[in-house]
């Protein structure tokens, strides 16, 4: 049997069964229970090779590969969901009971940011109480994520290391990217600036410093977030 094959097989057997105990069960023969009377004895016989009608799959593959193909799966409906709503052109945020100002803010730019325009900074806390930061590209998220749970309130928007800008301030991590909007200049002498890059003007973030040409910051006044602001950047091409 070779590579492919074998990919392919421990693909029917992990999609199958949904447990590595229900695959287990399926190579136990009524004469394993006859004689051991014990099913868990029979499957710990079975996942060492003891019995079984066959080769035995390993735990640590099943579930390794069982965990690649839920998140494939995953990926699929995301994407499927996004196309789906971009060929309707409608947008995420129509018809939602927007109680928040982060989030009305966010609903007001989305028709415009399907472009790219806007930076947002959030400022907040993640799941382990750390103090995090980024600056985040909203038309790249746009286009990248469903921001369907983000207007529902199921889910709120956060930091993370693949943003434009992210820092942890507990663990003093700190991580860069540039977008297909912008670019980040991290070793400018003024400090961090992004550039926009289909004008190639620079938008300035630091707070005591104007924002640059054609761009505009606005503090949000939110519940959600210790701290957040949105630079909206105007494309005149």
């Amino acid at each position: 049997m070779d590579l492919e094959d074998g990919l392919t097989a421990l693909d029917k057997i992990v999609t199958q069964f949904n447990t590595y105990e229900d695959y287990l069960d399926s190579q136990i023969t009524d004469e394993d229970l006859y004689y051991l009377e014990d099913e868990d004895l029979a499957r710990q016989l079975v996942e060492l090779g003891g019995r079984g009608t066959g080769k035995v799959v390993k735990r640590g593959d099943f579930e390794a590969r069982k965990a690649t193909i839920m998140a494939i799966r995953k990926a699929a409906i995301e994407a499927a969901k996004l196309a789906e709503r971009t060929q309707k052109k409608t947008l995420t945020s129509t018809s939602k009971d927007l109680q928040d100002n982060f989030l009305k803010a966010l609903a007001v730019r989305e028709e415009d940011n399907r472009n790219g325009k806007s930076v947002i900074f959030i400022r907040d806390r993640n799941s382990h109480g750390q103090q995090v930061s980024a600056y985040i590209d909203y038309a790249y998220r746009l286009k990248t994520e469903d921001f369907e749970p983000y207007f529902s309130g199921k889910k709120r928007l956060l930091p993370r290391p693949t943003d434009l800008s992210f820092y942890n301030w507990n663990s003093n991590t700190a991580t860069c990217n540039s977008t297909p909007n912008y670019q980040v200049i991290a070793d400018n002498p003024e400090g961090l600036v992004f550039k926009y890059k289909r004008d190639c003007k620079i938008l300035n973030v630091d707070p005591k410093a104007p924002p640059g040409d054609d761009s505009a910051r606005t503090p949000i006044d939110t519940k959600l977030y210790i701290q957040a602001v949105i630079f909206d950047h105007i494309f005149r091409g």
